[in-house]
Parts: structure tokens; C-alpha cells; sequence
């Protein structure tokens, strides 16, 4: 071979080897849209997807791990979770007892059975009710006391009684009643969904009520579990403009972190509008003020717009979507913050489960919750390379409580936005994003920027593991996002 075909030869390997050099270098370079390096999964919840209707297990009640719960008090007893909620079920009247479920690890349900066989015969008598609504459970006294309410549908004569043990699982010994209320007596509160807390000092006080005049709260004897003042209805903490707004299903915690009070209502119909919302305060007594400073109780105009909300009806891509999430119950467990609620199926919104959802805290201490419901997941460590993607984003307006479906959004390198010249984001933390989004709509020059929470979640909808966040913009609207995984 001549010389110069040899060199000409040569010359064209070293121009292949280079651009293939520079072909790997570029790709290696680019940011991958799914790099979860450093990231822990949860484990999946179950071997295959489970299904949010079920005709299967209709009356298999040790079957029904999540299905048929609704206005679920959570406790922690021991090594075990406990799960007390109103009687119900699909398809026929439900069996009397309040039910109960416990589980290992907040993932895994089993049905344990229920508190009692029928209704008391002063509860029957006083509300002409046979079931039993929106329990709550809490351990004083080296024992366990129970808060159940009764009532008739659409009125105010309802009834709160209470039941204790020496052992979480029963049997249990009614102990009438704490406090009742009737149509045209001299109170203003309904007796329905207790909610018993301690404050700081360790001193119990009931929370309870519904639209039926607002949610009040009244101090609690520790000796025997009844109210001290068993003729004051208590102290009104939040309230709206009437009978048309809903609320009810009161739950209130404390943070020592933040050292504030964080009550949780529900808002509007259980059905399909059913949405939680919080507020804030230095006393246990109120005043509760939300993320914009607004006073829980408000009886104007604007009582629709009281209230940081924190869960809403929702839909993810590739699944029907959940209405109603309402009546939640709150828990702290060796420093975690989990708030549960229930849900209605879209496909059949008469299938109610039981949602549990890990809380994380806004830098500025308010709680917000994790868009997929718990698995496992930890806060951790999150990379610039990890946020790089497609994610779905759902934003849960204050002001509409409809079902809010999914919208995309493409996170880039160097914080951009594909599509988006003007909107931007960024690590800020360990786990922090910040995210502007140009809002013109809003005002010319406006943004909203969202200080959200970054944490491995699994997905419900699509069977994996994947990156969520949850956090506020700058007016205290929640916005939720998964990373969405390229197939």
C-alpha cells in the first residue's frame, strides 16, 4: 500500500475515533431526564396495583385493608398503628361499632373489627341515630378513651359519648355521655366529630362541631375524660358565613418545633368538593389564623376563602383520580408528622379509602403533604441532575374546590423551563426547589414562586418509584408535582 493511501487512511480512523469521542463526551454531558443517582425508593406497597373499586371483597371485611373508611382517628399503641373511623360501607346498611384497622408500618392495613354491636340506648334515644360518626382515640391514664358521636342526619340533635379501656383492641365500657346538643336548645355548636388533644402543658381539650354553628373547643377533666364545664359548649374557633359553606371534622396538633397550634377542617361536601385546610396559633384557643392571615372564623362573603389548603380532589395522569379527600386525622410519631384522610374513587365515588400522607414542613412552619400517599419515603438529599425532567404539576386553588386534573411541565438544566423563557428554577437546599412561573394572567411583570419540598415517593398511579415535591407560593397556594418517568 503507498505511503499516502496508509496516511489518508490513518487520518480518517483518527476523525472517526475523535468524533465518536466527541459524540460520547456530548451525550455523557447531557443531563439525564431520569438520574436518580443517590436516591432511595420506597418498596412497592403491594405486589401488583390495587384496585381503587373492588366488588370482590364487598362482604369480606378481612379483605377490605383500606376500603370503607371514613373520618379515620389515628393512634399509635406500642409497635402498632390503629385506625378507628364511622360505620360504613358500599352496597348495603353498615354493621354498628365504629371500625377499627391497625397496621405495622402505616402501609399495610388489617381489619381488626369494631367497638361495639349497636348503639347505646341514650345515643339511640337523643338522636333516633343507629350508627356511629367520626370516633377519636387517646391514651391518658395508663388507659384508652374513646369520643364517638351520634346523630340525625341534617340536624342538631347529635351526641357525643365516650368509651374506655385497658387495651386498644377492646373490649371497651361506654361511659356515656360528654355532650349533647338539640335542636332549639340555648347552644349554638352541633355534638359531632370529637377530637381530643393535649396542649403543651399536657392538659386535654376536645375540638369538635360541624357547619351547624362552627367548630368550637372546651377544656377536658383529665381525671375522668369529660368536659370540666360539662354545660359550656366551649369556645369558638372557627366558623362560616352559614349552612351553605361547609366545615367540620376538626383535628388540631402541636409542633414544638414551630410552637404553634395547627387546626385542620374540612371544607364543603364529602362527595365530591371535600378538601382540608389549615390554620395556625400560638394558643390552643385561637385565634387560628391561615397562611394569609385570615381568621378561621369568619361568617363574610369571603369565609370561602379562609383556610391554607392542604389536600383537594385530584387527578394524575394515567388513573380516574380521587374526590373528596376530607375529615383527616392527624399524628406525630417519634418526631414524623403524618396526616390521613378519606378518599372517594372517581370510577365509583362510593368506594371510600383510607389515604395516609407523609407531612413535611415549609421552611416558614407551616405543614404541607406529600401528593402520593405514604410508602415509606424519607426526606433526603436531592442533586440539581435528579430534578432534571418531565414532571406533572396539580395546583389546589383556594377558591375552587373542584377536582383538579395534572398539567406538564419540563424542568431543564441550568434552571430553565422548556417552553418558558420567563419562569425558572432551583435547588435552594438539600431538598428545597424553588420554582418561578410568569403568572401575566395575574398582573403584568407577576410570578409566582413556590418554595416546595423535594421527596422519593412511590407512585400510585404508575407502579414506581419517582420523585414528588409539595410546598406554597408567595399566597400560600398549595402546588403538588411528580416526576414523570420516560418509558
Amino acid at each position: 500500500m503507498k505511503r499516502k493511501t496508509k496516511l489518508i487512511l490513518f487520518s480518517l480512523g483518527v476523525f472517526i475515533i475523535l468524533i465518536s469521542a466527541v459524540l460520547v463526551g456530548f451525550k455523557l454531558m447531557q443531563p439525564k431526564f431520569n438520574d436518580f443517582s443517590g436516591i432511595k425508593f420506597p418498596s412497592p406497597p403491594a405486589r401488583e396495583p390495587i384496585q381503587n373499586v373492588n366488588t370482590d371483597i364487598l362482604y369480606k371485611e378481612k379483605e377490605w385493608t383500606t376500603n370503607f373508611t371514613h373520618d379515620g382517628a389515628i393512634i399509635k399503641a406500642a409497635d402498632w398503628y390503629y385506625v378507628f373511623s364511622t360505620d360504613y360501607m358500599v352496597g348495603a346498611p353498615p354493621t354498628p361499632g365504629i371500625q377499627i384497622r391497625k397496621s405495622k408500618d402505616l402501609i399495610h392495613w388489617e381489619f381488626v373489627g369494631r367497638v361495639f354491636d349497636h348503639v347505646s340506648t341514650e345515643g339511640l334515644e337523643w338522636t333516633k341515630g343507629n350508627t356511629f360518626w367520626a370516633p377519636a382515640v387517646i391514651e391518658m391514664n395508663n388507659k384508652f378513651y374513646l369520643y364517638y358521636s351520634v346523630s340525625e342526619v341534617g340536624k342538631r340533635n347529635s351526641y357525643i359519648g365516650m368509651a374506655t379501656s385497658a387495651s386498644i383492641e377492646g373490649p371497651w365500657e361506654d361511659k356515656g355521655v360528654v355532650f349533647k346538643s338539640q335542636e332549639g336548645d340555648n347552644y349554638t355548636v352541633n355534638a359531632i366529630d370529637p377530637d381530643v388533644i393535649f396542649d403543651k402543658q399536657g392538659q386535654p381539650w376536645m375540638v369538635y362541631g360541624s357547619y351547624f354553628g362552627g367548630i368550637f373547643i372546651s377544656k377536658i377533666d383529665k381525671n375522668t375524660g369529660k368536659l370540666e364545664n360539662p354545660a359550656d359548649e366551649g369556645t369558638l374557633i372557627a366558623q362560616r358565613k352559614n349552612m351553605s359553606f361547609g366545615i367540620e371534622g376538626p383535628e388540631i396538633m402541636y409542633n414544638p418545633v414551630t410552637d404553634y397550634y395547627y387546626l385542620t377542617v374540612s371544607y364543603e361536601w364529602l362527595e365530591d368538593t371535600y378538601n382540608v385546610r389549615t390554620a395556625r396559633s400560638k394558643s390552643i384557643t385561637g385565634p387560628y389564623l391561615d397562611y394569609n392571615e385570615k381568621d378561621m372564623v369568619d361568617s363574610t362573603d369571603e369565609s370561602f376563602n379562609t383556610g391554607t389548603k392542604l389536600v383537594g380532589s385530584y387527578a394524575f395522569d394515567n388513573d380516574n383520580g380521587w374526590q373528596g379527600p376530607g375529615h383527616n386525622g392527624l399524628l406525630e410519631a417519634d418526631g414524623e408528622y403524618f396526616l390521613i384522610h378519606n378518599a372517594r374513587a372517581v370510577e365509583d365515588i362510593y368506594w371510600s379509602h383510607l389515604h395516609v400522607r407523609k407531612i413535611v414542613w415549609t421552611e416558614d412552619g407551616w405543614p404541607v403533604v406529600s401528593p402520593e400517599r405514604f410508602a415509606g419515603e424519607t426526606e433526603q438529599k436531592i442533586s440539581e441532575e435528579n430534578i432534571i425532567g418531565n414532571w406533572e404539576h396539580i395546583l389546589l386553588p383556594r377558591y375552587d374546590d373542584s377536582l383538579q386534573a395534572s398539567k406538564q411541565i419540563q424542568l431543564l438544566k441550568n434552571g430553565r423551563i422548556k417552553d418558558d423563557e420567563k419562569s425558572s428554577w432551583k435547588l435552594t437546599g438539600e431538598n428545597l426547589l424553588k420554582l418561578s412561573i410568569y403568572n401575566p394572567d395575574a398582573a403584568p411583570d407577576s410570578y409566582s414562586t413556590y418554595n416546595l419540598k423535594v421527596i422519593p415517593a412511590w407512585d400510585w398511579e404508575n407502579w414506581n418509584g419517582t420523585l414528588v415535591f409539595t410546598g406554597m407560593d408567595q399566597h400560600g397556594t398549595v402546588l403538588w408535582g411528580k416526576k414523570q418517568l420516560v418509558k
